[in-house]
């Protein structure tokens, strides 16, 4: 296990405070406030935590509603909205400063045989076969090396390699709203159902939104040449997954307007199983020239 994921698992390893009440710590990520995938994944946590162990995730649906404080520590609390037959639900809330910066409602169910079908796997690269993170960023004269360290250093626990260019990479011409990103963990994980779902919503939030800035040209955060946050973030997770073996994030921007964009996706294991859909809506604003 490389020591940045050590570091990632122990930063998602929450104090439990109350029965029902958990602390986490908190780190900046590419801006000065909680990386969003940070407070979903701790939430996640929270919830799991109050759950019997027999009883996976199956949904997730969050609110993100202020900016975290990376250098407060989040207090999140568990609702225990039902505990049924097959089902369980779970609410949290993420509060700093007496105040919330983050709901999320999470669905848990017990295994059972069912209907079965999927969305077949679209074509995409061998991950193999692709640069590195580190890689593909240095290759980038523009960016400033100063950039390219935080982005480094932010996710150093993911092995993540872009299909073709970020938007930060070639920005300037609009490309077609859709983006593929191979992903795991940076060392394997215990197996633990709920660190896989963790870890796979930590890494959901990295990269949902560039297919937005893909159909506009836009570079993004790494350039400046866009202002954006997440809004709400909703996650399925349909098939059993491992977060630390390779797993294909195809992802696509139906619409974007009213200073937001909307980005969709699916997960796919490497040997073709739909593992997770996601669906998150941002902020996306063009800054004013003054």
């Amino acid at each position: 296990m490389s020591e940045a994921l050590d570091s990632l698992l122990d930063l998602l390893d929450l104090e439990r405070i109350e029965q029902d009440m958990f602390r986490g710590r908190s780190r900046s990520a590419v801006v000065p406030r909680v990386f969003g995938g940070q407070v979903a994944a701790q939430a996640m946590v929270a919830a799991g935590r109050t759950v019997p162990e027999d009883r996976h995730a199956h949904s997730l649906h969050a609110y993100f509603l202020r900016p975290g404080d990376p250098g407060a520590p989040i207090v999140y609390a568990v609702e225990r909205l039902r505990d049924g037959r097959s089902f369980t639900a779970r609410r949290v809330v993420a509060v700093q400063h007496g105040e919330p910066i983050f709901t999320l409602s999470a669905s848990f169910q017990t295994y059972e045989e069912g209907l079965d079908h999927q969305a077949p796997m679209p074509a995409a690269p061998d991950p193999e076969t692709l640069p590195t993170n580190d890689e593909r960023l240095r290759g980038y004269a523009h960016l400033p090396a100063t950039t390219v360290d935080r982005f480094l250093e932010a996710r150093a626990a993911v092995d993540l390699r872009y299909a073709d260019d970020p938007p930060y990479g070639a920005f300037g011409t609009p490309r077609e709203a859709h983006s593929q990103v191979w992903f795991r963990t940076a060392g394997k994980l215990a197996d633990d159902p709920l660190l896989h779902v963790v870890l796979a919503t930590y890494v959901s939030d990295m990269t949902l939104l560039d297919s937005v800035l893909l159909a506009h040209g836009r570079g993004g955060w790494a350039v400046g040449d866009v202002v954006g946050a997440s809004l709400d973030h909703a996650m399925w997770f349909h098939r059993p997954f491992r977060a630390d073996e390779w797993l294909l994030y195809d992802q696509q921007s139906p619409s974007a307007s009213g200073g937001r964009g909307l980005g969709q996706a699916r997960i796919y294991t490497q040997d073709g199983r739909l593992a997770i859909s996601v669906i998150q809506e941002g902020v996306v604003r063009v800054p004013r020239e003054h």
